[in-house]
């Protein structure tokens, strides 16, 4: 077997190469997918669901640590991308994957805190308001998860969220069991049958409707330990609702490097629990970056976790522009830089092997997921 150094170098090569001319648009690169297949499944114990959830993840291993964490084996990738499935019955099943044409993986490292999300400064958020707003694309992709955190809509019955707000690394959260997805609509007026209220000088009521989750899948590069030793490269899930949402979702894609996105920017809306009932959005440049995650600085509460991180690029065979989630935020780190300590607000990249994860979570068939 090849060098996985060499595997990773021809796994992050884009077959599109970025054009230089002054009329350039940012433009996504198209990537040769590996093929990720399940090999066995087993049963396992139903799961106690006793951990607390939390609605963020800590972490002070930063972009020079992660850099230097050793590349995990073949062996070990298959582990990390291996799952767990959790159905709404209560029972457990585990997913052992194989790996074909390219392989790639992302090293968990180990560190605690105790730190909070920051705000950066000039609180830079905004909270989105009005139904013309909310039920429009692309904030009408953000949900909300009954355990407190926020996910996106990524196909017609799947939602893309961290991992830590199903599962501590350890075991299933209260509550993960019986999981709900919310989706924000106006609320009815006595009489009425939703029509327009565009007049009022007041933003129009929302409230959550809930549709239940069918099964949930974990990669075990994020349950092989405690969520706060493992580092955040696996911090992602799918869920499967019950129902299909009848909404438009957001796809998913390969992020790019970050010298690639526009602007060098990000963008992503979600739940932060410091404005119960709002929607928050926000944008931020990318400081820094390693294979599995991006370091940014944009204002975050709890609750924002899970959020679909997403960039409007160029869609060269389509002739279009299209947003795609690239990413899961995660949580927060301190990073010591030279001596000085420095925070940064983390999202999980999604690779390749990741992207070829998810997509067949979502499609059962890897024919469809050879493009990124």
């Amino acid at each position: 077997m090849a060098a996985l150094s060499t595997l990773i170098l021809l796994l992050c090569a884009a077959k599109d190469v970025l054009p230089s001319s002054p009329h350039w648009k940012p433009t996504w690169p198209s990537y040769r997918v590996p093929v990720i297949l399940p090999q066995s499944t087993l049963n396992l114990d139903k799961p106690q669901f006793d951990a607390e959830a939390r609605l963020e993840v800590v972490s002070p291993c930063g972009p020079a640590c992660h850099k230097s964490s050793p590349l995990p084996t073949y062996e070990e990738v298959k582990n990390y991308l291996s799952y767990e499935t959790l159905y709404a019955n209560g029972s457990l099943t585990e997913t052992e994957v194989g790996i074909y044409i390219l392989s790639n993986g992302g090293d968990g490292s180990r560190g605690r805190s105790r730190t909070k999300r920051q705000i950066y400064g000039y609180d830079s958020r905004f909270s989105i308001f009005g139904k013309d707003f909310l039920l429009n694309y692309p904030f009408s992709t953000s949900v909300k998860l009954s355990t407190g955190c926020t996910g996106t809509l990524v196909a017609e019955k799947h939602v893309l969220t961290a991992a830590h707000c199903i599962h501590d690394g350890k075991s299933y959260v209260k509550g993960a069991q019986k999981l709900r997805v919310g989706f924000l609509k106006p609320k009815q007026k006595d009489g009425s049958k939703g029509s327009n209220s565009t007049n009022s000088a007041m933003p129009e009521k929302m409230k959550f409707q809930w549709i239940r989750v069918k099964r949930t899948h974990v990669p075990k590069g994020w349950i092989k330990g405690n969520a706060n030793d493992i580092g955040m490269d696996y911090d992602y899930a799918l869920l499967e609702l019950k129902k299909p949402h009848k909404r438009k979702f957001m796809k998913i894609g390969v992020s790019p490097p970050a010298r690639h996105l526009p602007g060098g920017r990000i963008h992503f809306s979600g739940y932060d629990n410091d404005r119960p009932g709002n929607l928050v959005y926000r944008f931020c440049d990318v400081k820094d970056e390693t294979y599995d995650l991006l370091y940014q600085q944009c204002d975050a509460q709890p609750g924002a976790s899970g959020s679909g991180v997403y960039v409007r690029m160029w869609k060269r065979q389509n002739h279009k522009w299209e947003r795609k989630i690239i990413g899961i935020f995660s949580g927060h780190q301190w990073v010591d830089m030279n001596g000085t300590p420095q925070d940064f607000n983390v999202a999980v990249r999604i690779t390749p092997l990741k992207y070829a994860q998810i997509c067949y979570w979502i499609k059962g068939n890897y024919l469809d997921c050879r493009e990124g």
